[in-house]
């Protein structure tokens, strides 16, 4: 990924703070015959295995991705977060100079690792309880996989297939208006308040140091 020194974001905390809370991730495998694959998939992160953490996943069992990646080949697990259009007619510089252009504002974060598979039952019992209990936690009755009939259970974790990646890299990128003038930013953060963006302002607000 392209990060101009600007944007860099490696405080490996931060990175994995966001990648908890934003749950989802475009995840990326290459098959033998060269053709790369992508599915969008929830992933657990548990930072404290391996240097970088460790993500797991599922993918249904009917999903041919799967099946055509090699294990212990390179993944990519995309992570987005928080973006929005950035319109040049917000900058205090139009003004002075009317040397602007559009971007886009937004945070990502790659995390790369090789692949593994599982199918045992029992690990894919913990993926999902674990993946429930992520985004159940703090609703007033949190559904948990055990409140479902064990036999109806036992029969989905038929119908899917467990993953792994022990992460070799983590980086990340929030491309925040760091690098325009502070008047640039101001506007902009009002720009994007009245665009209703207001997850992006805030980000532009903290120069990027904050989780997004």
């Amino acid at each position: 990924m392209y990060r101009p020194i600007h944007f860099k974001e490696d405080r490996l905390p931060v990175l994995h703070q966001a990648m908890a809370a934003i749950g989802l991730a475009n995840l990326v495998t290459v098959g033998a015959d060269g053709v790369p694959q992508a599915s969008p998939l929830p992933l657990l992160l548990r930072a404290d295995e391996g240097p970088y953490g460790t993500l797991y996943g599922h993918f249904a069992r009917a999903n041919p991705q799967w099946r055509e990646t090699p294990a212990g080949s390179p993944a990519l697990a995309i992570f987005m977060g928080p973006d929005a259009y950035i319109s040049p007619s917000w900058y205090a510089t139009k003004a002075e100079t009317g040397k602007v252009v559009p971007t886009w504002n937004y945070a990502t974060i790659h995390a790369r690792g090789p692949i593994t598979f599982f199918e045992d039952a029992d690990a894919l019992l913990n993926l999902v309880g674990g993946l429930t209990d992520r985004h159940e936690e703090g609703r007033a009755a949190p559904w948990r996989v055990a409140d479902a009939p064990d036999d109806f259970i036992q029969a989905q974790l038929r119908g899917i297939v467990g993953f792994r990646l022990m992460l070799t890299s983590v980086e990340g990128k929030w491309k925040m208006s760091q690098n325009r003038p502070a008047a640039d930013r101001t506007s902009t953060v009002s720009g994007l308040a009245r665009d209703g963006a207001a997850s992006v302002a805030a980000l532009v607000r903290a120069g990027g140091a904050s989780v997004p």
